[in-house]
């Protein structure tokens, strides 16, 4: 199992990391998975609306994009994240920047186990499965 952090072009050090290798591997067994190889990128907003127009062709910003790789029922993947806009979503959502981040986080895992976000139902169900995630990870004790 590889669940790394890295940072593309930001100087973010994420907390909790080892709280949230558990959580994520506690994800990945409740799916019926395994960890194979997965990396958090920490980025700027600039960096990833960079990446969303190369890969994607979308010309905005955007908080995560992941990149899965996942192959059977191994989850591998990148999960790209902007702390830029992780933190300004925070701020208009009235949210804790670090429940901000775990919901981006588990978005991106979300997408490796193959849930979808393109149609207004999609959406829904893509949020109440981060809440219950969110709400999980403040459940595992340190």
């Amino acid at each position: 199992m590889a669940f790394r952090f890295h940072n593309a072009d930001h100087a973010f050090r994420c907390p909790n990391r080892r709280k949230i290798r558990a959580w994520i591997q506690l994800f990945a067994v409740e799916h019926g998975k395994s960890i194979g190889d997965i990396g958090v990128v920490f980025c700027s907003d600039d960096y990833l609306l960079e990446v969303n127009k190369t890969h994607l062709r979308h010309h905005y910003y955007t908080d995560i994009i992941t990149f899965d790789y996942s192959k059977n029922s191994v989850l591998s993947g990148d999960l790209m994240v902007s702390v830029d806009r992780v933190k300004e979503n925070a701020k208009t959502h009235n949210q804790l920047f670090f429940n901000e981040l775990i919901r981006v986080i588990v978005h991106g895992a979300l997408h490796l186990v193959g849930y979808r976000d393109k149609t207004l139902a999609e959406q829904k169900t893509m949020r109440a499965k981060e809440d219950e995630w969110i709400a999980r990870y403040h459940d595992i004790q340190k």
